[in-house]
């Protein structure tokens, strides 16, 4: 009755824990909440209040599939002070968030039976949707010994025929690892030798914890996305709009052209309302990030603390996003036995790395994008759980 590719999806296990902690609240339960990417700060009131002045202005109805001129305009400045280079407007296209600028790409660029060479451990919904376009997900294992970063000579032992793309990530979800200048060039120079596509989530490009912020680099600055690489962007993480579904994705311009015709297809166009809101966003003052990121310094620092702490587990301080990814193998649980237990014996929700690939098992994600006091209370629960085992 059904088809058999919906059969191949795996959606993103971690709104399933959500779901489930929202159920055990609703009983009654006190859970604190280490599972889920979601920042708990307010998206800034002004880009609040230009949402409201453009919806009461009447800017709900159609609009240009590729996104409004004026958005693709400012992202375009963003994008010149961010990374050096200054895209032209037929090479952005405005998406309703960061996964599906994912999908629209690797359907536009791949066949059913090609490649994709990533990391292992690796967001979500990678692997949901290399299965869902019939694509073959190649795996490098990333090694806590090497900093959870991706060894660019790593990924040349992969490469075949029927490679067709690489997609990293940069500050990397699970782990917080940040790939070096030098690392970043290499991939590149592998992806212009072999002809490949080159597509970098860099979701995480503005949550930098070390105080040389250059520390983050993107492969987009060597071809300016004119030739293979494609920058992978949303505003939901640095501007605490995750529930805004939008982004924007940055490629070249005949990539862009089909990808606007598969949105155009899919979802018809962005609201211009959220476009306008999210320009606001782009073309304001900035220093708020600043003070984002400092705090989630803080709470990064703060949870690495109280896990340096603890008996059985461990953890590498990470550089960027706001995860911490825990090394639980100690406890002699699985990941998944590991999170299990804690939420229904703690309240305390997380995600088995497992979750993220089979580079994952051993390790559960900690996610600080939550206040001090639940840190606090949490790791105390944690502590509670692990003196159980011992």
């Amino acid at each position: 009755m059904y088809s058999e590719v919906s059969e191949l999806l795996e959606g993103q296990k971690m709104f399933q824990v959500l779901s489930q902690c929202k159920k055990l609240e609703k009983q009654g339960r006190d859970i604190i909440h280490f599972e889920i990417g979601d920042p708990d700060f307010d998206t800034p009131k002004h880009i609040v209040e230009r949402c409201v002045r453009e919806l009461r202005a009447g800017n709900t109805h159609y609009t240009d599939s590729g996104g409004l001129e004026s958005f693709k305009e400012v992202a375009s400045i963003r994008t010149l002070k961010s990374r050096g280079f200054k895209p032209s407007l037929d090479q952005i296209l405005v998406t309703q968030g960061a996964n599906i600028q994912i999908y629209y790409a690797l359907a536009c660029i791949g066949n059913p039976g090609d490649e994709v060479i990533t990391i292992d451990p690796c967001f979500v919904s990678y692997k949901s949707i290399f299965k869902f376009l019939g694509l073959k997900g190649v795996f490098i294992k990333l090694k806590e010994k090497n900093k959870f970063r991706l060894d660019p000579e790593d990924i040349e032992k992969f490469i075949t025929k029927k490679t067709k793309a690489i997609l990293i990530n940069s500050p990397h979800n699970p782990t917080g690892s940040i790939m070096t200048k030098e690392e970043i060039k290499k991939v590149y120079d592998i992806a212009k030798k072999n002809n490949l596509w080159l597509i970098s989530d860099e979701v995480y490009g503005r949550i930098v914890f070390s105080d040389d912020r250059t520390i983050f680099s993107s492969p987009s600055v060597y071809d300016k996305c004119l030739e293979r690489t494609i920058i992978i962007h949303s505003f939901s993480k640095s501007y605490a709009m995750t529930g805004w579904r939008i982004g924007a994705v940055t490629a070249p311009k005949e990539l862009v052209r089909r990808m606007t015709l598969l949105l155009e297809t899919i979802a018809s166009c962005v609201s211009p309302f959220l476009q306008l809101a999210a320009e606001e966003a782009l073309s304001s003052n900035q220093n708020y990030i600043d003070d984002m990121v400092e705090t989630f310094r803080k709470r990064r620092d703060l949870m690495h603390e109280l896990i340096l702490d603890l008996p059985l587990i461990s953890a590498l301080k990470p550089e960027g996003a706001f995860y911490t990814f825990v090394n639980i193998e100690k406890t002699g649980l699985s990941d998944e036995e590991f999170s299990e237990r804690l939420l229904s014996e703690q309240g305390v929700a997380t995600c088995p790395g497992s979750f993220f690939g089979d580079g994952g098992k051993g390790y559960v994600r900690f996610c600080f994008a939550t206040d001090e006091r639940n840190i606090k209370i949490g790791l105390e629960r944690v502590k509670e759980f692990l003196q159980q085992l011992l």
